[in-house]
């Protein structure tokens, strides 16, 4: 825990000293995590403040979000008495600036001296709104919040980039001129490696001001979760899904679940996955409840990734022990990398990074491992007849795999030329879909997306060509997919490709960590996680 000292009132050449000392601002506990809670009336406000504090006993209170924030001032007042373990920070941001409060300067001045007088500990205040005071009127509020026992926490917030460390570290000079107890600066993450400057810039502030640095939307998730870490006094979080108070906000529950946040530490190691659209991945939710399960202090975070260049600059300068990759990067990925295994090299497509000792990539591909594993435990490979439907980056990974493993594999798609360019180079054979009902497989593996949610495409094999024992469809959204519903009404075995996303996780879970994956507890997260929320 960082202590909050009391602060000189004044400010060379900027704010006049008090004729008599203010009493000094008490000295407050902040937790690493700061709930931000808003409502559409006070009722809602006050009762989202209440469940918040399951998670948090530090709270925003975001009265800009009320139609008439001056009227929720006494239920605050009561709030705070009734919860007296609580850190509370009252924010009437105004319009101009990113908030939604439409009245003047002197109102939101005024609010805010109120709710300090209601026992807020903390009020926020944008640096423009700073900037426009007149020196007799800021060295006003400061007496009156300094009387209050109230501590001050100046703001800024750009919505349209992320300046570089150096003009970050202006901005957050900018506002410690004005001697507040808190400085705060929020940016806009456009691309991952802005994170990179967000936690620079805490790094560099933090020995002399008790910051707090965010990068917004999704791509800031980095600056979210570390910058902690990094230094910051604390990181926001929202009450819940869906009432979010700025963009790319991550709910407290996750925040504190999923990427561990109150126990991360300079050891714990970083992982990610990156792709985009990434928002909803399980990899992070799976590989939580591996690293918890082998008591490993690591996390993964979801790494909204535009450029290549982008996510190895964060692989390389925050750095990251391992990502986990989707397409395109797979193969976009494949120049820079120090070394591959053998089968990722005739794939043409890595999934898994590892950083090495040196600092350099080396590359994976664990989706021959999502097909070989649950293949091999229910039949002998071995000259197996396997018939693969698609001919893209899921069917080139099970192609190979299984040849490798000796079994005879047969490629259909609807592009059959693509097919044969697959088979020739794997060492396979290819059908044409016309004589389909006349062959007989030991299994059949679905790789095309046709039966995903939202892919209105029809299946790829019609029910009189399911001439096999065992039916393996790689999608898995939903779990029980139309192409299995179909396979389980013939009597087949099916495997569900949810079983293919935890075997190749497994894997990345052992190339990373050394350790034998925990494919139960894996497995059983997951599926919980897709039958909450269906994709």
């Amino acid at each position: 825990m960082r202590q909050l000292k009391g602060m000189p009132l004044s400010v060379s050449s900027t704010l006049a000293s008090p004729t008599a000392p203010a009493p000094a601002v008490p000295r407050l506990r902040v937790g690493k995590l700061c709930i931000a809670v808003q409502g559409a009336t006070p009722a809602e406000l006050f009762a989202r403040a209440g469940a918040a504090l399951k998670d948090s006993v530090f709270l925003e209170f975001r009265l800009d979000f009320l139609p008439k924030p001056a009227a929720a001032l006494p239920e605050l007042k009561t709030f705070l008495t009734r919860h007296r373990e609580i850190t509370s920070i009252v924010t009437c941001r105004r319009k101009p600036y990113g908030g939604h409060f439409t009245g003047a300067l002197n109102a939101e001045l005024e609010i805010l001296l109120k709710a300090a007088e209601t026992g807020c500990h903390i009020v926020d205040v944008e640096i423009e709104s700073v900037e426009h005071c007149t020196r007799a009127q800021l060295t006003k509020f400061r007496a009156a919040l300094r009387a209050a026992g109230t501590a001050l926490l100046i703001s800024s917030h750009d919505f349209t980039r992320t300046r570089r460390p150096d003009g970050l570290n202006q901005v957050a000079k900018r506002i410690a001129a004005y001697e507040p107890e808190f400085v705060k600066v929020v940016t806009t993450a456009r691309s991952l490696t802005d994170n990179l400057a967000v936690l620079q810039m805490i790094e560099d502030q933090s020995l002399a001001s008790l910051v707090v640095g965010i990068a917004m939307g999704e791509e800031g998730i980095i600056s979210r979760v570390l910058s902690p870490r990094a230094g910051a006094a604390f990181t926001f979080a929202s009450a819940a899904e869906g009432i979010e108070t700025a963009a790319g906000q991550i709910s407290a529950r996750t925040l504190l679940d999923l990427y561990r946040l109150e126990q991360l530490d300079p050891a714990t190691r970083i992982f990610g996955v990156a792709g985009n659209p990434i928002a909803h991945s399980l990899s992070p939710v799976m590989h939580a409840t591996a690293f918890r399960r082998e008591n490993l202090n690591a996390i993964m975070l979801p790494l909204k990734v535009r450029t290549l260049d982008d996510l190895l600059t964060v692989v390389r300068d925050l750095p990251l022990d391992g990502v986990a990759v989707t397409m395109p990067l797979k193969q976009e990925v494949l120049p820079h990398l120090a070394n591959m295994d053998p089968l990722t090299a005739r794939i043409g497509a890595c999934n898994t990074l590892r950083t090495g000792a040196d600092g350099k990539l080396y590359g994976f591909n664990t989706d021959v491992a999502g097909v070989v594993r649950p293949l091999e435990r229910r039949m002998r490979l071995k000259g197996a007849r396997i018939l693969v439907l698609g001919a893209g980056g899921a069917a080139r990974a099970a192609v190979f795999g299984l040849v490798e493993q000796g079994a005879e594999i047969y490629i259909v798609n609807r592009t059959h030329e693509k097919a044969v360019a697959l088979a020739r180079k794997a060492k396979a054979h290819v059908l044409k879909q016309n004589v389909l009902s006349k062959q007989r497989f030991d299994a059949i593996i679905n790789t095309t997306p046709c039966g995903m949610t939202g892919i209105k495409q029809p299946l790829p094999i019609k029910e009189n060509e399911l001439n096999a024992s065992l039916v393996f469809d790689l999608v898995y959204t939903p779990i029980e997919t139309p192409l299995l519903k179909l396979a389980k009404s013939r009597g087949l075995a099916v495997i569900s490709g949810l079983e293919m996303f935890v075997q190749q996780g497994a894997r990345q879970f052992e190339i990373w960590t050394g350790k034998p994956a925990p494919e139960t507890e894996m497995l059983r997260v997951v599926e919980l996680e897709l039958r909450r929320h269906p994709q």
